[in-house]
């Protein structure tokens, strides 16, 4: 049967010897006769593969094929069980379909028979993918791929890709150990035959050899010994644009890109050389990208969070004021509760001061966080009439499906007395601390904003001595939940004992030592946001500038207690 068998077959003990080789096998493989040893007659990839069976295949599960390319064609080997545990190799010729699928542009036959060759290389596959994927930062990546990419593929390796500006960044390797950083102009990499055209995508290229003389020095790894032997410049593709390129260097002109390390070229492997630096090059671009994306998309979201988060308060026009902030979220910079301060033009006019909390929790609570406050400025000319601009909101709110509740202090120093117009609409009353240590409440009211088509809201005078503070508030202060058995809520009586305690000080302080007591009642528990704005009398009547003094060089932009920015 085995003699008139339309393929090569060859029936091997799990020792690895053969025992028996039809014609064809024989004509295929010249040295492998009985007795022969399969690893000394038959290419690695067919060795390896009867080797991991004959050790791992349980009795009568003969595992799945092998495949790979043996005098100029490729088989995939199918193995049975035969007598006495032996090993029947069955070889199908599978040139013909993989050379179309590569006329097509599919390589995918060779790619998986240059893998079965080689388990080394298919392993350092494996393992390069993962490294690279490990980071989304795009220097370390480009650290990792220069690494990775010296210490297999040749003895010295360049990753250059693109960055913000004209220039480009470079990362080096040499026998697997990074090798430095640096910055490349655009028009350096135009001297570098097709490496500007592997950058930018046109015209389109696959990896090619250069001579070493058209090399520059830029483009040779720090410590990189003797001369260059020859050069290949490899594409990096990445999601639809180019990543990067790839630079390998070997000291050797006649050593195959691919082929590095104490071994050298493997047999038929260094054929297959081109083909793996490829591979790596394809892993090498996407991870690139990934980090590229990532970082782009982090620079946005920073740019898009800053005009979000809570404004750093400070005295202006002589009146104090300061705010702290702490999302609900651990993870959460940003939330629902908002507060800020839009400064009079001169000290005759009044400041408005806005504290609020919109509907939900979260990115969409900040959103919607921050279409009231561009709305607000946007209105800031109608600002000393409150009800009128809470009109304006409530129209713009109907229209986007959310709601908030909010207060409005217009404040105005006079002499060493601040004048204060409150306005409520649907949130919690305003308290002020006077500088005996008596606490009450501004007794403003009116409805949510955003709700019904018409806001109703009453105005409320205050004046405020010299250290004497109003403060307002979100709910998430007075319903945050703690305390000895975790449940109970901070509430407006525990917030009134903690605003006594901060008679003549200064806003910031008083901020920081409420806040600090709210954070401590709820310890570890899970919170609402949480907002305050203070708005002082300062002791001090020394008349300051329109903006306030500036912050102190180099403090914390979450000032005293951790009042947010």
């Amino acid at each position: 049967m085995l003699a008139h068998a339309p393929c090569p077959v060859l029936v091997v003990r799990p020792s690895g010897v053969i025992s028996q080789v039809n014609g064809a096998a024989a004509r295929l493989f010249p040295t492998a006769v009985p007795g022969a040893l399969l690893d000394d007659t038959t290419p690695p990839w067919l060795a390896g593969g009867h080797r991991r069976l004959a050790v791992a295949a349980p009795a009568g599960d003969t595992g799945r094929s092998v495949r790979g390319r043996a005098a100029g064609r490729y088989f995939d080997a199918w193995p049975t069980p035969g007598e006495g545990g032996q090993i029947v190799w069955w070889l199908i010729d599978d040139t013909s379909d993989t050379r179309a699928a590569a006329r097509s542009g599919d390589r995918s036959g060779e790619l998986r028979a240059a893998l079965h060759e080689d388990p080394e290389r298919t392993a350092f596959l494996v393992s390069a993918t993962s490294a690279l994927l490990t980071t989304l930062n795009s220097d370390r990546c480009m650290e990792v791929g220069a690494r990775l990419a010296s210490g297999h593929l040749a003895d010295g390796a360049v990753v250059v890709a693109p960055q913000e500006g004209d220039d480009f960044a470079l990362a080096y390797g040499i026998d697997g150990a990074p090798a430095g950083h640096g910055t490349v102009s655009e028009d350096a990499v135009a001297g570098v035959p097709v490496l500007h055209e592997a950058l930018h995508g046109f015209p389109p290229v696959t990896s090619h050899r250069i001579p070493p003389d058209r090399l520059p020095r830029w483009a040779v790894p720090p410590g990189f010994d003797g001369d260059v032997g020859s050069v290949r410049v490899v594409p990096l593709p990445g999601h639809g644009i180019p990543a990067g390129a790839l630079i390998l260097l070997h000291s050797d002109p006649d050593r195959p890109h691919g082929e590095h390390g104490e071994n050298g070229e493997h047999g038929e492997n260094g054929e297959n050389g081109e083909l793996f630096v490829r591979l790596f090059a394809t892993r090498a671009g996407a991870a690139l990208a990934a980090a590229r994306i990532y970082a782009r998309q982090s620079a946005i979201t920073e740019t898009l969070m800053r005009d979000l988060l809570p404004p750093h308060l400070h005295e202006v026009h002589g009146v104090d004021f300061a705010g702290g902030y702490r999302a609900s979220g651990r993870a959460e910079r940003i939330g629902g509760d908002f507060y800020a301060v839009h400064p009079g033009s001169d000290p005759e006019d009044e400041s408005l001061a806005v504290l609020g909390d919109v509907c939900g929790k979260g990115l969409q609570a900040a959103v919607l966080t921050g279409k009231i406050r561009h709305t607000l400025q946007a209105l800031l000319p109608l600002g000393d009439d409150h009800r009128r601009v809470l009109r304006m909101l409530n129209h713009t709110l109907l229209t986007d499906d959310g709601f908030a509740t909010l207060v409005l202090a217009s404040a105005v120093r006079r002499g060493d007395t601040v004048h204060l117009r409150l306005t409520g609409a649907g949130h919690p009353p305003p308290l002020v601390v006077r500088a005996d240590g008596r606490v009450s409440e501004v007794a403003t009211r009116g409805t949510l904003v955003g709700v019904l088509d018409e806001v109703e809201a009453e105005t409320v005078p205050v004046r405020l001595a010299p250290g004497e503070t109003c403060l307002l508030y979100s709910d998430g202060i007075t319903e945050a939940r703690g305390g000895p058995m975790g449940r109970a809520f901070f509430g407006e009586e525990r917030l009134a004992a903690a605003l006594a305690e901060c008679a003549r000080m200064p806003a910031e302080a008083v901020v920081a030592h409420v806040q600090m007591l709210a954070t401590q009642w709820v310890g570890e528990g899970r919170h609402d946001d949480m907002a305050l704005l203070a708005v002082t009398a300062p002791c001090d009547t020394t008349t300051t500038t329109a903006r306030g003094p500036a912050p102190p060089a180099g403090a914390s932009p979450h000032g005293p207690g951790g009042s947010a920015t």
